[in-house]
């Protein structure tokens, strides 16, 4: 039997190219959806998540029951999760973009600006950059060294060393993906970075943690 894989559909996500980049990574039954009881029925989940941290985290919560259906499947049943940029992001305890917002705080942290140390340095940090991996993470296996296409000014600033998956460099180490028991996020687009992106959905669609 196929596995029913729920892509969140909040207003806030790249749907198309992620759901197109899950099928052909392997998956065989993308619903994207915005009914909570479709994400109590699901075996894995996706939450993709493009532009201000601030308007994605109340699209999310402007779904009804959306989140209390994530908290059920995701951190009581323990399904493999999946966070995408701001999808990721969304993990934090808090964002201050547009002032302080409230996330989910499934990974303790906060998501702040990029800080220019260096005039060279850009912000946005935008393209193709290294992904380092740090084994000691929960689900670290996941991420596999390469290069990955990013685009975000913010960052998610994690507490505990041991939830960061992966770092870049931009001016300074970055958080590039953060894990913790069935749950892995990555700063970086896997639907825009080719073979690599496509590597890493295609493990996250196998993964049984």
């Amino acid at each position: 039997m196929a596995e029913r894989l729920a892509l969140i559909d909040y207003g806030a996500g790249n749907l198309r190219s992620v759901a197109n980049a899950l099928k052909v990574a392997g998956a065989d039954d993308v619903l994207l959806t915005s009914d909570p009881d479709a994400v109590r029925r699901a075996d894995r989940v996706v939450l993709p998540g493009v532009g201000a941290y601030r308007a994605c985290a109340q699209a999310l919560r402007g779904v009804a029951g959306m989140i209390d259906a994530l908290e059920e499947r995701v951190l009581v049943d323990g399904v493999p999760f999946l966070g995408i940029c701001v999808g990721m992001q969304l993990l934090a305890s808090r964002g201050v973009e547009h002032g302080v917002t409230e996330g989910l705080d499934w990974i303790p942290g906060e998501v702040r600006l990029i800080e220019r140390t260096d005039p060279a340095i850009k912000v946005p940090h935008m393209g193709w950059n290294d992904v380092s991996p740090m084994h000691h993470a929960d689900g670290a296996a996941l991420i596999k060294g390469g290069e990955a296409y990013f685009l975000h000014s913010y960052h998610f600033a994690v507490e505990q060393g041991s939830d960061v998956a992966a770092l870049t460099d931009h001016g300074g180490g970055l958080v590039a993906a953060v894990a913790r028991d069935n749950i892995l996020g990555v700063q970086f687009h896997p639907e825009k970075s080719q073979a690599y992106g496509l590597d890493l959905l295609s493990r996250f669609l196998a993964w049984k943690p």
